[in-house]
């Protein structure tokens, strides 16, 4: 284990998150709040920190081969070396008492998980918010991808960090260069980040607003600088504009690669695409006539409510427009599916993903068909490609570890005293990098009240849903460290 690359690239990391600073910095000069010394001693402590690192490894050459088991460590590290640094404007501001929630929230906003422990969102400095939802829109794409696409050098042996950030089922390179990929991923996400800034602008919405909130939707977040979300605005506009944006964060990044170069059916020919907008159509269906004439007399504000709310759960992405615990029962099943189920693989969404659930079906299927006719030789295929037993395998074992360890985050938070309800909905919530969850942590509480062993288990869970579980988990397997 070369652990001067290690912290030579968490140095970095460090440098870069300091050089972040600088922008809510900016939006304290312009608006004239106290965040100003707030960012300028976090930037210095965050460059300070990267510096140090980068001395003591200097003599670390970067052209070297790194192998998976560095790229997973280096992984890991960084994301709770960015967590941790990431929650200094956090804690030195006068929103949060504890160190404990400081770190939720910047946990929250780097995983894009959007659970919030602040009871008064609006009371904060606009710079404190802009990071907030800065941090997201940095997360979403991930902070090692974003490395490789302006640190180029990282790209030697770089996609073992890559593969350790951005686990896929289904792996799809843009390009040759692993540089060039990450840089077309970014130029792709921040052209859809300014598309939606114009629209929610040009809608009436306040630049302020518009940026903090397109820099939360496309990294499928959903912080807002508003106590009561999205639902703020009461507007039929925004809903919609935001419905849009959030399903196309949900889906394959590089299949809006595919669109911007010309290729019109790139989201109808791809399997995963279709299974996941027929997923959100059958279930937003299903919800509208659960919620109409038992919340809303109107079909037209039943289906905005329900198309909202059930975008905003499966992509993960966690704005609320209504508070669905007011909902039926059946909507109560089918968002906690939704839940599970998440957005597409390749998109900034979190959850299970639709491709493993594809694979995962169509694995059961196989197995009935083999019983009815034992001799038959049959293959899973995605896309024409087949699907190789070891990919099964990794799909079908990541599946069972998911929920193996949401149902054992979920008993110990309930051992710290919250009921089944919270506790199963918080885990889901953080787990699948959601955010608002059920019970007292639903669409209209926050996760201020949880004991303090909780938010750090939740904290735990977050990582483990944007990592992907793999990356964190293998850690802690004896054989990891004997090899």
């Amino acid at each position: 284990m070369r652990w001067n690359f290690i912290l030579r690239t968490n140095g970095l990391l460090l440098l870069l998150l300091g050089l972040s600073m600088t922008m809510p910095l900016g939006v304290s000069f312009y608006y004239h709040d106290q965040g100003y010394r707030i960012f300028t001693e976090s930037l210095a402590i965050s460059l300070l920190a990267g510096t140090i690192l980068i001395l003591v490894s200097k003599n670390q050459n970067f052209d070297d081969y790194i192998n998976q088991k560095e790229g997973m460590v280096t992984v890991a590290i960084a994301w709770i070396s960015v967590s941790i640094f990431g929650a200094l404007p956090f804690y030195l501001s006068p929103d949060f008492k504890f160190f404990t929630d400081a770190v939720f929230e910047s946990v929250s906003g780097f995983t894009t998980t959007g659970s919030s422990v602040m009871t008064d969102i609006e009371s904060a400095t606009k710079s404190l918010l802009f990071w907030r939802s800065m941090i997201q829109w940095l997360g979403g794409m991930g902070i090692i991808v974003l490395s490789l696409a302006i640190l180029p050098f990282l790209g030697v042996g770089g996609i073992q960090l890559y593969n350790a950030e951005v686990p896929s089922p289904l792996p799809d390179k843009l390009t040759p260069r692993l540089s060039d990929s990450a840089k077309i991923l970014w130029i792709v996400y921040g052209l859809f980040t300014i598309i939606q800034i114009i629209f929610l602008f040009a809608g009436g919405m306040p630049i302020y607003d518009s940026i903090c909130h397109a820099f939360t939707t496309m990294p499928t977040g959903g912080f807002s600088p508003k106590n009561s979300s999205i639902a703020y605005y009461n507007s039929a506009y925004f809903d919609y504009v935001i419905i849009v944006f959030m399903i196309l964060a949900g889906i394959n990044f590089s299949l809006h690669y595919q669109l911007l170069r010309g290729k019109p059916l790139a989201f109808w020919k791809d399997t995963e695409c279709r299974f996941f907008l027929g997923f959100v159509l059958i279930i937003t269906l299903l919800v509208t006539w659960d919620v109409y004439g038992s919340v809303y007399t109107s079909v037209k504000e039943a289906f905005r409510a329900a198309s909202f709310q059930v975008v905003s759960i499966i992509t993960t992405t966690g704005f609320a427009s209504a508070d669905y615990e007011l909902f039926p029962g059946l909507s109560h099943v089918l968002l906690f599916v939704c839940m599970f189920v998440g957005a597409s693989a390749g998109s900034t969404g979190g959850g299970i993903k639709c491709a493993r659930i594809i694979v995962c079906f169509k694995y059961c299927y196989r197995e009935l068909f083999k019983i009815l006719h034992p001799k038959s030789i049959s293959q899973i295929k995605i896309n024409g490609s087949i699907i190789s037993s070891e990919m099964q395998r990794s799909i079908m074992g990541f599946i069972v570890l998911y929920i193996s360890l949401y149902i054992l985050s979920s008993i110990l938070l309930a051992s710290m005293g919250m009921d089944m309800m919270t506790a199963f909905g918080a885990v889901a919530a953080c787990i699948g990098n959601i955010g608002p969850g059920f019970g007292t942590v639903g669409p209209t509480e926050n996760f201020s009240h949880l004991p303090v062993l909780g938010k750090w288990l939740l904290a735990w869970c977050m990582l483990l849903g944007r990592l992907e579980i793999y990356t964190i988990i293998i850690l802690f397997v004896p054989e990891f460290w004997n090899q």
